[in-house]
């Protein structure tokens, strides 16, 4: 049996937009998931409650067998604990994609070879493909490296330094919502208005290049501002909810420097920048009964 992990993220910036090549900013979180495997006569995954196998049709039978057909793998028992609230926009299905292709290599020879990386990321992408169609592949590359990254679809993975730590309140502002089904409706909503689309995704790349300056030197005040703008672009594409469009209003009165969405929208997280101290904003969401839970991204954290 093998062992492996890999790490929940937020998208600091830049979600819907990076589907279209527009680059994103995202961080991974010291939360995520672990996941067992061992060889067996046929594929099965268990997840809390929740049980999979080869031939029963579900789509997680089907992302497995896609995993390790794309790593050229035999059967395996995979049994997987999650430490994040799945279907919330915090990566819980890339991290599940990334860690299981891990232990899976970790059976043999290939988990020490050069290229298990790039074997990871292609194992994770045919994962979450089954669950999303097209995914962008941030969550991906984010739950494989972690820290703090910036992702484009031409340029990859580009790791970003911190001029200091990154205070985070994540807070579930509804229920979980289908990141394939978001992403299509920005993908029909852009078809009936192309322009008003197009300049939102113009928006959110300028966003997203103020964005890593203010990373890179520190300035958690523009940064937190910055994210307030990219949530009003979201909104403005429909992905946005009135659970978290309250989130995001109890954590800006609780003095966050920031706070939007995070991943793909219709419910699911809100990701919530604070000056230092966490609590105020971690007491805020408790007073108006919003499940919340702090993460700091360290400025040593290397992806």
């Amino acid at each position: 049996m093998t062992r492996a992990r890999a790490s929940g993220k937020v998208i600091l910036l830049g979600e819907h937009a990076v589907v279209y090549g527009v680059p994103a900013l995202a961080v991974g979180l010291d939360r995520g998931v672990e996941v067992d495997v061992e060889p067996a006569p046929t594929s099965s995954i268990v997840i809390g409650e929740r049980r999979a196998e080869t031939g029963d049709g579900s789509d997680m039978a089907r992302a497995l067998d896609a995993l390790l057909g794309e790593l050229g793998a035999g059967p395996v028992a995979a049994r997987a604990r999650l430490e994040l609230p799945a279907g919330s926009g915090l990566g819980v299905s890339a991290a599940l994609g990334v860690a299981t292709a891990r232990a899976v290599l970790g059976l043999g020879s290939g988990a020490t070879s050069a290229d298990a990386r790039a074997r990871v990321l292609a194992a994770a992408a045919a994962w979450e493909s089954v669950f999303h169609g097209a995914p962008s592949g941030v969550d991906a590359a984010v739950a494989e490296s972690g820290g703090c990254i910036q992702f484009s679809k031409s340029d990859g993975i580009e790791p970003v330094s911190l001029g200091r730590p990154l205070p985070l309140v994540i807070a579930v502002a509804g229920p979980p919502a289908s990141t394939k089904l978001m992403v299509n409706e920005v993908l029909r909503f852009r078809a009936r208005r192309p322009t008003v689309v197009e300049k939102a995704f113009a928006g959110i790349a300028s966003l997203v290049r103020n964005a890593r300056l203010c990373l890179e030197v520190g300035d958690l005040p523009g940064l937190g501002k910055l994210m307030d703008l990219n949530q009003m672009l979201l909104a403005g594409l429909m992905v946005s909810t009135e659970g978290i469009e309250r989130a995001c209003d109890v954590a800006r009165r609780a003095g966050a420097l920031g706070a939007k969405l995070t991943g793909a929208g219709g419910g699911g997280a809100v990701v919530a920048l604070a000056d230092l101290d966490p609590e105020p904003l971690l007491a805020a969401f408790r007073r108006a009964d919003i499940e919340c839970f702090a993460a700091t991204v360290s400025a040593e954290a290397a992806p």
